[in-house]
């Protein structure tokens, strides 16, 4: 059987009455538009016409490029920084290579953290990012960014997503992300604080001995097991508590899983107080009020 003839001719575009009256217009746009292609093509072009992903992979190449030669340049500024005088070394970057200290300073910091033991062999898989990125990187720790280039993350980014990114949102990120992490660190160190305290105070308590009657001694002795109580769950809750929640979070950003480790920790902790609670014959729960009144001021004034 014959095949039949293929199609060849560009369906033509149909113009409706009410778009008649604009064909010109558009179609004089579209001549600017192509004169425009044209000229563009023929000036950066280097003779070949465009073609996306080409043009997209070069880019990628010279960015690569870019950052070796930004090593290189590094390489040889912490040379010169190490072998002439302080103003001779301004001198030099400003007049005879015409760049600014600060650009100077981010170039060997660069260099400096992407060549270091940790980082060597890393360097390849991070040069993609160009030489603006590195150098917003050069704060974080090394094993962070030796983390990154394998497949890790960086303040919740991986590395295909710090590409897509510009230096600023980069930048931004990265700012956010070390100021979720002061906070937090401050927050552990409040309440360690506060268990110090309180430490202190039974520290002190415990010091004080005088004779006194039976049940002013008893008060006295509950008052201290009081704020060694209390102090425990100040630990669990000010420590403890922190620790498992950043376990949650390390699991969630990098898919790993810390509940067996976890759930030991509680378990053995619920041993230790089933240990107390036979040893000492101790009932499950208080028939009176579950916190007497001198262990709720104790506690009211540990957390002034």
């Amino acid at each position: 059987m014959a095949r039949k003839p293929r199609e060849t001719q560009t369906k033509a575009e149909v113009v409706t009455d009410e778009e008649l009256p604009k064909l010109p217009e558009a179609v004089a746009a579209a001549n600017v538009l192509a004169v425009r292609g044209q000229q563009v093509t023929e000036q950066y072009g280097d003779g070949l016409p465009y073609e996306r992903e080409r043009v997209v992979t070069e880019c990628r190449f010279f960015m690569a490029s870019a950052t070796e030669a930004m090593f290189e340049i590094g390489k040889r500024l912490i040379l010169i920084k190490e072998s002439e005088p302080h103003g001779d070394f301004i001198n030099i970057v400003e007049s005879r290579l015409g760049m600014t200290p600060r650009t100077a300073q981010r170039f060997m910091l660069a260099t400096a953290k992407l060549t270091s033991p940790k980082l060597a062999s890393k360097a390849r898989a991070l040069a993609h990012l160009g030489k603006s990125k590195l150098c917003d990187l050069v704060a974080e720790d090394d094993d962070e960014l030796a983390e990154l280039a394998d497949g890790g993350t960086i303040a919740g980014l991986k590395l295909e997503d710090i590409d897509r990114m510009t230096s600023r949102e980069l930048r931004a990120a990265l700012r956010e992300a070390r100021e979720d992490a002061e906070a937090k660190n401050k927050l552990i160190a409040d309440k360690n604080e506060k268990i110090d305290t309180l430490d202190a105070k039974l520290n002190a308590a415990k010091k004080r001995v005088k004779a006194t009657p039976p049940d002013e001694e008893g008060e006295e002795l509950r008052k201290e097991a009081g704020l060694a109580a209390f102090a425990v769950e100040a630990d669990i809750s000010g420590r403890l508590r922190p620790c498992f929640q950043a376990l949650i979070d390390h699991a969630g950003a990098h898919g790993s899983n810390h509940d067996d480790v976890m759930a030991g920790m509680v378990c053995q902790i619920e041993r230790t107080l089933a240990g107390l609670r036979e040893e000492f014959g101790i009932k499950a729960r208080p028939e009176g009020d579950e916190m007497p009144e001198w262990a709720r001021n104790y506690q009211q004034e540990a957390a002034e």
